[in-house]
């Protein structure tokens, strides 16, 4: 089961990364793209941080 919530952890991360590239240089929205890095970085370490504790 934990092997599942880390996919689908990893899969959600790289979702968020490519909107936020889409963002960062299609729309050229800087602090659009800026932002939704920071957050799908967080949306993939904690959830694996505390599965692993």
């Amino acid at each position: 089961m934990k092997f599942v919530i880390v996919l689908l952890s990893i899969y959600a991360f790289l979702e968020s990364v490519s909107y936020g590239l889409y963002e960062y240089q299609q729309k050229e929205n800087k602090i659009g793209g800026i932002s939704i890095f920071i957050l799908s970085s967080i949306g993939l370490v904690l959830p694996i941080f505390s599965i692993l504790i």
